[in-house]
C-alpha cells in the first residue's frame, strides 16, 4: 500500500482558488501559499515546520506552490 501525503492542494478552480484538504477534510479555499500555511497552522502544524515543497506532507495537484492563476472574469 502506498502512503499519500496527508495534505492535498487541489487544482485551481475557475474562481482562482485551490481547495486544501487534510485527510480528505476540507480546510478551505486558498488563494496563495500564505493561505495554505495558515490553514495548516490552524490544523495544528507548527508554522515554522511547514515546508510547502515537502512531498511527504503536501501533494500538489494541477501545479505546485507557484501556480495560482487569477480568477476568470
Amino acid at each position: 500500500m502506498t502512503e499519500h501525503p496527508p495534505v492535498v492542494v487541489h487544482p485551481p478552480s475557475p474562481a482562482g482558488g485551490r481547495r486544501v484538504t487534510v485527510d480528505a477534510q476540507i480546510l478551505g479555499l486558498a488563494y496563495g501559499p500564505r493561505d495554505v500555511v495558515e490553514f495548516l497552522r490552524r490544523a495544528g502544524l507548527d508554522e515554522d515546520a511547514i515546508n510547502l515543497d515537502d512531498p511527504l506532507l503536501i501533494e500538489w495537484r494541477g501545479g505546485g506552490p507557484d501556480v495560482w492563476p487569477p480568477p476568470e472574469e
